[in-house]
């Protein structure tokens, strides 16, 4: 994707070092576009914890350069055994994280430490090359829903799409999950417009989404996190496309908090609620979404303060509660099964269920 007509990936390597890691500081966004240079795995870590970096096939991919630029220091048996272990703790909920470690181990484990080091970025460029493949698949089969709707518009108004949280390509290595679809509608030229939830309590709609819709010219409006349910009841919601950093075998759907409330609200409605993902995000060992995927409790500094630009162009921190006040912030809830109109993956699209689920990918039949 672009910024400001410049090509750019959300991971990538120095081409004058090509042993340092680049990624986006989106916790700096989107009042600033800071590149970050990662030399250590203590920084990657850092980097993923503090949410430097985020979005679930986007985590996956930093996460295996990780894996590599602790080799740098320790190629042993040990050593990468150990710190493959600590990439993986970084974050809980997203599944991508661990099948990328896993899949970094599993490739690198008969190699001898001291051609792994090569081996790793190799294998870890494959996981970022295999990504933008299959979140522009993603795209593609997304795409025919956004141009079904286009074609039974009655008038013409544009086609109102809501999405939550941040899926698009800040998200993953480049194009997005979500958002893959709507770029590709935009740019084929159908109208759309997307109602972007703030997503508290990090506004990752309000800062990041928003800031890729407008880099790239998608039209799109910014709304509190419970207006959509208002809107659905109007009439201005035509379909609901999100993301997610877990989905079972069943098809229940773990992602940002606030994404169950949109799934009510759009069954109650009857607004088609579609999930966009990579086939890397699907836990096949987990089928009870709600009691076995473990949800993220993150700092409740993230929910009492609030951090944004003033009117002067500087960047402020401020409490929004009272200072005597606790507060508990759950990162993620899980959508059940049922309120899920249907997944879309880069096999294509299908129903939320186990049987939809094995129809694209059967080579998980037991």
């Amino acid at each position: 994707m672009k910024i400001n007509g410049v090509s750019y990936r959300s991971v990538w390597v120095d081409p004058n070092d090509h042993r340092t890691v680049c990624i986006f500081d989106q916790t700096r966004l989107p009042f600033s576009l800071d590149i970050l240079h990662l030399t250590e795995c203590a920084q990657v870590a850092h980097a993923i914890t503090s949410m430097q970096v985020r979005g679930a096939p986007l985590i996956g991919a930093v996460a295996a350069y990780g894996l590599a630029l602790a080799l740098m220091k320790d190629a042993s048996d040990e050593a990468m055994e150990r710190d493959a272990a600590m990439l993986a703790s970084t974050r809980p909920t997203a599944i991508n994280l661990r099948w990328a470690i896993e899949r970094m181990l599993k490739y690198l484990r008969p190699v001898s430490p001291q051609k792994r080091v090569e081996a790793a970025y190799k294998e870890a460029a494959r996981i970022c090359d295999e990504d933008v493949a299959c979140n522009e698949a993603i795209g593609r089969h997304g795409l025919e829903l956004i141009r079904k709707l286009a074609a039974e518009r009655t008038s013409d108004r544009p086609i109102n799409i809501l999405t939550h949280c941040n899926a698009g390509w800040i998200a993953t290595v480049d194009w997005g999950t979500a958002l893959a679809p709507i770029y590709m509608a935009h740019d084929e030229g159908l109208p759309v417009h997307v109602w972007v939830d703030e997503t508290r309590p990090r506004n990752q709609g309000a800062g990041l989404t928003a800031w890729e819709l407008g880099s790239h010219g998608v039209p799109h409006t910014v709304i509190v996190d419970n207006a959509g349910g208002h809107l659905m009841q109007h009439g201005k919601v035509d379909i609901v496309i999100v993301g997610t950093d877990r989905v079972t075998t069943r098809g229940d759907v773990a992602n940002k908090i606030g994404t169950y409330l949109k799934a009510l609200a759009a069954h109650d409605n009857e607004v088609p609620f579609w999930v966009a993902l990579p086939s890397t995000t699907i836990d096949w060992q987990v089928e009870d979404g709600l009691h076995d995927i473990p949800i993220e409790e993150r700092s409740a500094t993230e929910v009492t303060m609030l951090t944004g630009q003033t009117a002067s162009g500087a960047m402020e921190t401020i409490r929004i509660t009272p200072p005597a006040s606790p507060a508990a912030n759950p990162a993620f809830d899980v959508t059940p099964a049922r309120l899920v109109t249907g997944l879309i993956t880069e096999r294509g699209r299908c129903k939320a269920t186990a049987e939809g689920l094995l129809s694209l990918f059967p080579e998980r039949q037991a």
